[in-house]
């Protein structure tokens, strides 16, 4: 049996909503172990003037839980 938790994160870019979700991947491969998918919950643009300047996504990572030690769980 596998236990999987969901964590959100937001990441940011001034290039696109591609870039920003790429870069919230990476960042989340470096610091969780066994991430399985992503569900991208809201995208967001900041405009100055008559430009976009940042684009932003919210997501929902889903990582596997390591396996507990038998003896951990007694």
């Amino acid at each position: 049996m596998s236990i999987a938790r969901v964590t959100e994160i937001s990441s940011t870019s001034t290039k696109s909503f591609e870039d920003a979700i790429e870069g919230g991947i990476k960042r989340a491969t470096a610091t969780l172990r066994n991430v399985r998918s992503a569900w991208v919950k809201e995208q967001q643009i900041k405009i100055e003037g008559e430009s976009i300047v940042e684009y932003q996504v919210n997501m929902m990572i889903t990582f596997v839980l390591d396996e507990a030690d038998k003896a951990d769980l007694a």
